[in-house]
């Protein structure tokens, strides 16, 4: 990183490769950054962005989890319902999620709706998949442990199969958070709603690179931050189950 800092900082400053307002030197960045997060409105338009992103990939997440939790368990239950639905599941999860910004749009109009359904679609389909998968791969043989034992349907479900399945169940997470995420900046993009993709956005219609170069790296800090902590609690739960050990 320092060296990419010092490659950067020689090229802007020492022998400019390209012009200021094309390629800003990295005190312009900070700058920016500064104003974004500490100064007044409309300077500080990148805290209000990660607020309202916060919050929409929050929702759109927490639904997604909620959702993708029910119905993987529907397709796991139902073979049937597997051979209908699951191909055209992975088939949807393969189309980027800005194709669906027009859509969703034309949908929903200009509003949170629209940002919401790609951010919840998006991260729904990998935590059903993520289910309908774990709970299949539960070794038969606890099943009919289960039910020699006496245990109820619920008793099945919440004592025997969902503890043995939470090591997947802990990656489909984390797996959902990273394309809600994604999904999220390309929607915001694409509507009038203030957030992180709009303050993109209004950096390419102002041509204020800086604005954007500081707005990618509060997307990346942002999304590296809950990634390493969906990690630390995904190699958590593995280790618990000894899938992992320790380094």
């Amino acid at each position: 990183m320092a060296a990419l800092l010092l490659v950067w900082w020689f090229f802007t400053k020492v022998r400019p490769l390209f012009p200021s307002y094309v390629l800003p030197a990295p005190d312009a960045v900070l700058k920016e950054l500064q104003y974004g997060l500490f100064g007044e409105l409309p300077d500080g338009r990148l805290g209000v962005s990660i607020i309202n992103s916060l919050r929409r990939v929050a929702i759109g997440y927490v639904t997604a989890l909620a959702l993708g939790l029910g119905f993987g368990m529907v397709l796991a239950a139902s073979k049937s319902v597997r051979d209908v639905v699951g191909g055209w599941l992975t088939a949807v999860q393969s189309i980027p999620s800005i194709a669906f910004v027009p859509f969703a749009i034309l949908l929903f109009g200009l509003n949170d709706r629209a940002v919401l359904f790609v951010v919840i679609l998006e991260g729904f389909i990998p935590v059903t998949l993520a289910v309908s998968s774990a709970l299949q791969n539960v070794p038969p043989g606890w099943r009919t442990a289960g039910r020699t034992l006496g245990a109820s349907s619920t008793q099945l479900f919440t004592k025997v199969l969902l503890p043995a399945s939470l090591p997947n169940l802990a990656t489909g997470a984390r797996l959902a958070w990273s394309f809600s995420w994604r999904a999220l900046i390309g929607a915001e993009l694409l509507t009038a709603n203030p957030g992180l993709g709009q303050a993109l956005e209004i950096g390419r219609n102002t041509a204020n690179m800086a604005l954007v170069l500081a707005t990618i790296l509060i997307v990346g800090v942002l999304g590296g931050l809950f990634d390493a902590v969906l990690h630390v609690l995904e190699t958590r739960v593995r280790r618990n189950y000894g899938l992992e050990v320790l380094s």
